[in-house]
């Protein structure tokens, strides 16, 4: 070969060979990948292993802290140990702590104080719309609520020079649909304190001790955000009269209903916490919880007069188209023994009469139909699911 035949197969080898050679770099730089993909694998798959090959830690209480070491109860068997600490956090242990210890009762780690996690979620985070210009009918229990509920949150100084305390709670009863849920609405909507609501059949729990942790961490989630109401519907369900019955669900019951009176009327300051109560059964209450320092007010909330049911039918058409000919005072004429949710229904039906009648503006005559379904209603046979009639 020629000296220039030559040079030019060098130079065609040589671009054969970057070639090659920049196909290699890419494989590698992908190998590299692949073996950085595979060690952080391979460093979970040992994280896991170790993490099975680890025994589980139990939680516990310290009851005592002393010179020799920390006495804790694990939960579940109430088992008590006089068991040493770690020195990263012996300063940190305390009475009342919740920790975590292992097979050997050595406290590993302190947590954090147990507050049940449905106890936060019956804290009302969005304030109802209901006000008290919603509330027809029963201005004096209005009145009475506001007294003993917002008045001491908001102004306490007029107690202190009275020289009084505020009446700790208040207990709303009477029928069914008369106001008493409308009215907590309302005290919640109207106070900057935080409003916690539950139900009474709520606190009734399965387990032997479930419902009373309950209420405990209730009344400890009121007392770290101060001011607090707490709202209770229902509370028949657990504070009904205790009886001699030996069944295990009553005696549940009347467990919850200890841990509420204790947290009610015991031995600490309740601080800045109201609670109202509600129930359409107070004949079937416990006296206990009826005894002034727990429930300084009882106010009845009855059927509405006359005049209330007229304010009602008020509030319930403001938002209505209604026509001009419609008489308040003869509907309310009409509907003795109604409640306000009775009202608000009996609004509601003559909607659908004025849209049935391809109307959008209510008038009386649909008041009256809808007044004349209801009580067909209610006075008709009721047809059971099976196909049977009931008189």
């Amino acid at each position: 070969m020629t000296p220039d035949e030559r040079l030019e197969a060098l130079r065609e080898h040589f671009v054969k060979l970057s070639t090659v050679h920049r196909e290699l770099e890419s494989q590698l730089d992908a190998a590299r990948g692949r073996q950085a993909d595979l060690t952080d694998d391979v460093d979970q798959l040992e994280r896991e292993n170790e993490m099975l090959k680890t025994s589980s830690l139990y939680i516990a209480t310290a009851e005592e802290v002393t010179e020799d070491g920390v006495i804790v109860k694990q939960h579940g068997n109430n088992q008590e140990v006089l068991t040493d600490v770690s020195a990263r956090i012996v300063d940190s242990v305390a009475p009342g702590d919740r920790v975590a210890v292992n097979d050997s009762f050595a406290i590993q780690t302190v947590l954090n104080t147990e507050t049940d996690a449905r106890a936060q979620s019956m804290e009302i985070t969005e304030k109802p719309e209901v006000t008290y210009a919603d509330i027809g009918g029963i201005d004096e229990q209005v009145r009475e609520v506001r007294e003993a509920v917002e008045q001491p949150l908001a102004e306490p100084e007029l107690f202190d020079e009275v020289g009084i305390d505020p009446p700790s709670g208040v207990l709303l009863y009477g029928p069914p649909g008369t106001g008493k849920t409308m009215l907590a609405k309302a005290v919640a909507n109207e106070t900057d304190a935080t409003f916690i609501k539950m139900a009474g059949s709520e606190l009734v729990r399965k387990f032997i001790g479930e419902g009373s942790r309950l209420v405990r961490d209730l009344f400890e989630m009121a007392r770290e955000r101060e001011p607090a109401i707490i709202f209770i519907d229902e509370i028949d369900a657990i504070a009904t009269r205790r009886t001699e019955s030996k069944t295990s669900g009553d005696a549940e019951v009347q467990r919850t209903m200890m841990q509420l009176l204790s947290e009610m009327d015991g031995f600490e300051a309740r601080g800045e916490i109201r609670i109202i109560a509600a129930t359409n059964r107070f004949d079937m209450l416990d006296r206990a919880i009826l005894r002034p320092g727990r429930f300084d007010r009882l106010i009845e909330v009855p059927e509405p007069s006359e005049e209330g049911r007229e304010q009602i039918l008020a509030i319930h058409t403001r938002g209505m188209n209604v026509a001009d000919d419609i008489d308040f005072a003869d509907l309310a004429a009409d509907t003795d023994g109604y409640s306000g949710a009775d009202i608000e229904s009996l609004a509601t039906e003559a909607g659908m009469f004025a849209i049935r009648n391809d109307r959008n503006e209510v008038t009386h005559q649909d008041f009256a139909d809808a007044l004349e379904k209801i009580e067909k209603d209610d006075s008709s046979d009721v047809v059971s699911s099976a196909g049977y009639f009931y008189q």
